[in-house]
């Protein structure tokens, strides 16, 4: 008996929150799920030690842009906005040492700036200027086994960095 008017009262508040205007609409909207829209994305300029780093970034940024849902297409005729990047830098640090003073755990810090520049209009949407993400690596007497180690390091930097490059555009746009 005490579920009636406790069933009774979780009715009444939502015949009120949808008498209040509130109703619920799929995610997204504006610019970044029209069809229309073309953004126009070369590979990020690279000042860093790595040699595909700004396009890596850039292709990833497409792919992560894709699956968050942007429907437009990429390409620079006819574009309406411009993003563009700089790969600043890649620092390793040893973060720590054996016993032997070899270096047992390096971390990896990328550092990237970028832009969105609305093409009609010329102003700057969005700027984020030293953007980074730092990721740990451990390192050993093999060369390969350390490279492997450092590369999967780059690539979740790269990841984490366009992940949220890409939630901050899907919002801007």
């Amino acid at each position: 008996m005490r579920r009636l008017p406790a069933l009774f009262v979780i009715l009444l508040l939502a015949i009120a929150a949808a008498g209040c205007g509130y109703s619920l609409q799929p995610e997204g909207g504006g610019r970044f799920s029209d069809p229309s829209i073309r953004i126009d994305l070369p590979p990020f300029l690279n000042d860093s030690t790595e040699p595909d780093a700004g396009a890596h970034i850039a292709a990833k940024l497409r792919e992560e842009l894709r699956l968050r849902g942007f429907q437009g297409s990429f390409g620079r005729p006819g574009a309406d906005f411009l993003l563009e990047g700089k790969v600043r830098g890649i620092r390793e640090e040893v973060f720590s040492k054996a016993s032997d003073r070899f270096a047992l755990e390096n971390r990896l810090t990328l550092v990237v700036d970028i832009r969105i520049v609305e093409i009609r209009g010329g102003a700057p949407i969005w700027k984020g200027a030293g953007l980074s993400e730092t990721a740990s690596y451990y390192s050993g007497t093999d060369a390969q086994y350390t490279e492997a180690n450092r590369r999967a390091a780059f690539e979740e930097t790269v990841r984490r960095l366009v992940v949220r490059m890409a939630q901050t555009i899907r919002l801007i746009l």
